[in-house]
Protein backbone atom coordinates (compact mmCIF):
# COMPACT_ATOMS: atom_id res chain seq x y z
CA UNK A 1 0.00 0.00 0.00
CA UNK A 2 1.22 3.51 -0.67
CA UNK A 3 2.30 5.48 2.41
CA UNK A 4 -0.75 7.77 2.35
CA UNK A 5 -3.07 4.73 2.44
CA UNK A 6 -1.14 3.35 5.39
CA UNK A 7 -1.46 6.70 7.21
CA UNK A 8 -5.24 6.51 6.65
CA UNK A 9 -5.26 3.04 8.27
CA UNK A 10 -3.56 4.50 11.36
CA UNK A 11 -6.18 7.26 11.55
CA UNK A 12 -8.99 4.66 11.28
CA UNK A 13 -7.29 2.53 13.94
CA UNK A 14 -7.21 5.51 16.31
CA UNK A 15 -10.83 6.37 15.44
CA UNK A 16 -11.78 2.80 16.40
CA UNK A 17 -10.20 3.35 19.81
CA UNK A 18 -11.79 6.79 20.21
CA UNK A 19 -15.22 5.32 19.40
CA UNK A 20 -14.52 2.37 21.76
CA UNK A 21 -15.30 0.16 18.78
CA UNK A 22 -13.22 -2.83 19.81
CA UNK A 23 -14.02 -4.71 16.61
CA UNK A 24 -12.88 -1.84 14.36
CA UNK A 25 -9.75 -1.33 16.47
CA UNK A 26 -8.89 -5.05 16.33
CA UNK A 27 -9.70 -5.27 12.60
CA UNK A 28 -7.01 -2.64 11.90
CA UNK A 29 -4.36 -4.95 13.41
CA UNK A 30 -2.63 -7.66 11.39
CA UNK A 31 -2.54 -11.27 12.56
CA UNK A 32 0.56 -11.58 14.72
CA UNK A 33 0.35 -7.89 15.79
CA UNK A 34 3.05 -6.87 18.29
CA UNK A 35 3.22 -3.67 20.37
CA UNK A 36 6.33 -2.30 22.07
CA UNK A 37 5.45 -0.12 25.06
CA UNK A 38 7.60 1.75 27.59
CA UNK A 39 7.52 0.22 31.05
CA UNK A 40 6.18 -3.13 29.82
CA UNK A 41 8.54 -6.08 30.34
CA UNK A 42 8.22 -7.36 26.79
CA UNK A 43 6.28 -6.91 23.58
CA UNK A 44 2.49 -7.21 23.77
CA UNK A 45 0.62 -9.54 21.46
CA UNK A 46 -2.93 -8.77 20.33
CA UNK A 47 -4.49 -9.98 23.60
CA UNK A 48 -1.96 -8.06 25.68
CA UNK A 49 -2.63 -4.93 23.62
CA UNK A 50 -6.39 -5.33 24.07
CA UNK A 51 -5.88 -5.51 27.85
CA UNK A 52 -3.57 -2.50 27.82
CA UNK A 53 -5.99 -0.25 25.93
CA UNK A 54 -8.94 -1.50 28.02
CA UNK A 55 -7.09 -0.48 31.20
CA UNK A 56 -6.40 2.96 29.73
CA UNK A 57 -10.07 3.36 28.76
CA UNK A 58 -11.16 2.32 32.27
CA UNK A 59 -8.87 4.91 33.86
CA UNK A 60 -9.71 7.64 31.33
CA UNK A 61 -13.18 6.76 29.95
CA UNK A 62 -13.42 9.93 27.84
CA UNK A 63 -9.84 9.63 26.52
CA UNK A 64 -9.50 10.74 22.92
CA UNK A 65 -6.44 10.55 20.73
CA UNK A 66 -5.71 13.15 18.07
CA UNK A 67 -3.13 12.66 15.34
CA UNK A 68 -1.32 15.98 15.22
CA UNK A 69 1.17 15.01 12.50
CA UNK A 70 2.01 11.88 10.55
CA UNK A 71 4.60 10.87 8.01
CA UNK A 72 4.33 7.75 5.89
CA UNK A 73 6.92 6.07 3.73
CA UNK A 74 6.43 2.62 2.27
CA UNK A 75 5.25 0.26 4.99
CA UNK A 76 6.08 2.66 7.87
CA UNK A 77 3.94 5.36 9.48
CA UNK A 78 5.17 7.71 12.21
CA UNK A 79 2.75 9.92 14.11
CA UNK A 80 2.71 12.54 16.84
CA UNK A 81 -0.41 11.97 18.93
CA UNK A 82 -2.10 13.95 21.71
CA UNK A 83 -4.19 12.18 24.35
CA UNK A 84 -6.90 14.14 26.22
CA UNK A 85 -9.24 12.86 28.89
CA UNK A 86 -10.34 12.83 32.53
CA UNK A 87 -8.86 10.56 35.20
CA UNK A 88 -11.98 8.76 36.46
CA UNK A 89 -10.61 5.28 37.26
CA UNK A 90 -7.52 3.81 38.87
CA UNK A 91 -4.36 4.19 36.80
CA UNK A 92 -1.18 2.36 37.79
CA UNK A 93 -2.31 2.31 41.43
CA UNK A 94 -3.35 5.98 41.44
CA UNK A 95 -6.97 6.41 42.55
CA UNK A 96 -9.19 8.61 40.35
CA UNK A 97 -8.40 12.31 40.70
CA UNK A 98 -11.03 13.77 38.38
CA UNK A 99 -8.23 15.77 36.73
CA UNK A 100 -8.28 16.64 33.05
CA UNK A 101 -5.10 15.49 31.34
CA UNK A 102 -3.39 16.13 28.03
CA UNK A 103 -0.19 14.31 27.16
CA UNK A 104 1.63 13.29 24.03
CA UNK A 105 3.14 10.28 22.34
CA UNK A 106 5.27 9.51 19.36
CA UNK A 107 4.49 6.28 17.59
CA UNK A 108 6.03 4.31 14.79
CA UNK A 109 4.08 1.62 12.97
CA UNK A 110 4.99 -1.09 10.49
CA UNK A 111 2.18 -1.98 8.15
CA UNK A 112 1.49 -5.33 6.50
CA UNK A 113 -1.30 -5.94 3.96
CA UNK A 114 -3.08 -2.73 4.97
CA UNK A 115 -3.01 -3.44 8.71
CA UNK A 116 -0.84 -2.53 11.68
CA UNK A 117 1.65 -5.36 12.17
CA UNK A 118 4.03 -3.76 14.63
CA UNK A 119 3.56 -0.72 16.88
CA UNK A 120 6.21 1.16 18.85
CA UNK A 121 5.08 4.01 21.08
CA UNK A 122 6.80 6.40 23.47
CA UNK A 123 4.17 7.94 25.74
CA UNK A 124 4.94 10.88 28.03
CA UNK A 125 4.15 8.83 31.15
CA UNK A 126 6.24 11.12 33.36
CA UNK A 127 4.16 14.10 32.21
CA UNK A 128 0.95 12.14 32.79
CA UNK A 129 2.02 11.14 36.31
CA UNK A 130 2.81 14.79 37.05
CA UNK A 131 -0.65 15.83 35.82
CA UNK A 132 -2.19 13.23 38.14
CA UNK A 133 -0.19 14.59 41.09
CA UNK A 134 1.81 11.38 41.56
CA UNK A 135 5.11 13.15 40.86
CA UNK A 136 5.81 16.73 41.91
CA UNK A 137 6.22 19.28 39.15
CA UNK A 138 9.42 21.32 38.95
CA UNK A 139 9.52 23.91 41.70
CA UNK A 140 7.00 22.10 43.95
CA UNK A 141 9.25 19.48 45.53
CA UNK A 142 9.41 20.02 49.27
CA UNK A 143 6.62 22.60 49.18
Amino acid sequence: MPGEDNAAVIRRWIEGYNDRDTQAEAAARAPGFVAHMPGVPGPLDGDGWTGFIAAFAAAFPDLRLTVEDSVAAGDRVAARVTFRGTHRGEFQGIPPTGRQVAFTAIEFNRMEDGKVAEHWVEIDLLGLLRLLGAIPTAGTAGS
